[in-house]
């Protein structure tokens, strides 16, 4: 109940904010239209803007899982394997040195304007901090706990996946807490380069157009889709593994 109060007066507040920078700054509404004007439009146009936060939800949860099952496959060979590290671990730097935002419009061309070019954009983004928060952990075990293998003669196989994976996974639910944010700058940077549907595509539809309520009504969804994604990957993580 505390949370839920606390939840409810950010928002009230935050709305205040809102309102008295539209007020006192007298600003157009082309500019920055009020909370009433901009609530109307959510529940007025709710149907469509439904519609698009299906694809963009869609996108973001396919990339958000296939993103998370490839760091997490990536940190296990990274960790497992020596040859692996020497390898791969130089080229995920190199990964970030490219802006991933600089690859959306490659993205749309190799895989078009539809669904799997946003998924790979959101896999993209996430890729990195899954694999760094797991490998990072997988490489902190205990030191205690792997000399008490050793002197078990566990076999390697055996140290990785009933020591080393368990102890680190509390890192992979953070790696997912970071994927669950990222992943929604993925999709809607891959529905502004190109897409005929999404939230993001609905946002510069609603721009050009000079809608600026149904813009910002667009972004309200999208920052709700967010939190809610966030707080529910954050709740699983901490059932399975936070204890």
């Amino acid at each position: 109940m505390t949370r839920s109060v606390r939840i409810a007066a950010a928002t009230l507040l935050g709305l205040a904010i809102w309102q008295a920078v539209v007020t006192l700054g007298e600003l157009p509404r082309f500019i920055l239209p009020g909370p009433h004007p901009v609530f109307a439009t959510l529940w007025t146009s709710r149907a469509l803007i439904a519609e698009h936060a299906v694809v963009t939800a869609t996108e973001v949860l396919l990339g958000l899982g296939l993103g998370a099952g490839l760091g997490f496959a990536s940190a296990i060979a990274l960790a497992a394997s020596p040859i692996a590290r020497s390898l791969l671990r130089p080229m995920l730097v190199f990964s970030q040195a490219i802006p991933v935002f600089a690859l959306a419009p490659i993205l749309t061309l190799w895989l078009g304007y539809g669904l799997w070019s946003k998924v790979a954009m959101a896999l993209l983004i996430i890729y990195f901090p899954v694999t760094s928060a797991f490998f990072d952990a997988l490489m902190r075990t205990p030191p205690g706990w792997l000399e008490l293998a050793r002197v078990m003669n566990a076999t390697p196989g055996r140290v990785l996946w009933r020591l080393r994976v368990p102890a680190a996974m509390p890192g992979f639910a953070s790696g997912l807490r970071l994927a669950a944010v990222y992943a929604p700058i993925g999709a809607i940077i891959g529905e502004w380069v190109g897409a005929s549907q999404g939230l993001g595509y609905l946002m510069l539809l609603a721009n050009g157009r000079a809608k600026i309520d149904l813009m910002f009504a667009a972004l309200i969804v999208l920052a709700v889709l967010t939190l809610a994604l966030h707080a529910a990957v954050d709740a699983v993580c901490r059932r399975l593994w936070d204890g």
